[in-house]
């Protein structure tokens, strides 16, 4: 069993994100079962057995082993008002060395899309790449079609940088993403997409 050597949480102002524990399973696989036609145009194919706890277990101990390994920081997002889990971002794919570079990927229950949390949830996790991670570079991906994620990722700072073709296989094809990037020091001004 992994126990965490570094301490992960992050408070913004409505929100805590933390890594995953055991204890929310069935929070987790209620709201991603009650989100899954919302999630199924975004997400990867779900395995069989995505939604138990012995496949949730593999989640909990695979976040545990990534934060200690200082190669991704799972976290899911909590609501302070009432501790509601909403969703989850992940700065995976750290490199360190010359590049120190990561990548950024998240979702949200159907119920709490499109009211700010995730908005808030990647402000902080930028910061805390930047400031506590201490990588220069933060990536996201995410389809073409996908304008809610697009307005988001350009609001949080995020620039547009170019296509990936067949990139991610997403509901079971894969296809071509829209590539951004977020820098510590961006001096780099508003780009104009024009897909």
């Amino acid at each position: 069993m992994f126990l965490f050597n570094r301490k992960v949480r992050i408070e913004t102002a409505s929100l805590i994100l933390r890594p995953p524990t055991k204890r929310d399973f069935h929070e987790w696989a209620r709201l991603r079962y009650e989100s899954r036609a919302f999630l199924k145009p975004w997400d990867p194919t779900w395995a069989r057995d995505h939604l138990t706890r012995q496949s949730f277990a593999r989640r909990v101990a695979w976040a545990q082993k990534a934060i200690n390994d200082d190669f991704a920081y799972p976290m899911f997002l909590f609501q302070k008002t009432d501790a509601a889990l909403l969703g989850a971002i992940t700065l995976d794919n750290v490199r360190r060395g010359p590049s120190q570079v990561g990548t950024i990927g998240y979702w949200m229950g159907e119920k709490y899309a499109r009211r700010g949390f995730m908005q808030e949830a990647l402000l902080g996790v930028v910061r805390f790449a930047f400031e506590q991670v201490n990588i220069s570079r933060i990536e996201s991906a995410c389809l073409p079609e996908n304008v809610a994620s697009r307005g988001l990722l350009e609001k949080c700072g995020f620039k547009y940088e170019g296509v990936a073709q067949a990139y991610i296989q997403i509901n079971g094809r894969w296809r071509t993403h829209v590539l951004y990037a977020h820098l510590r020091n961006d001096r780099r001004g508003k780009t104009d997409i024009g897909i």
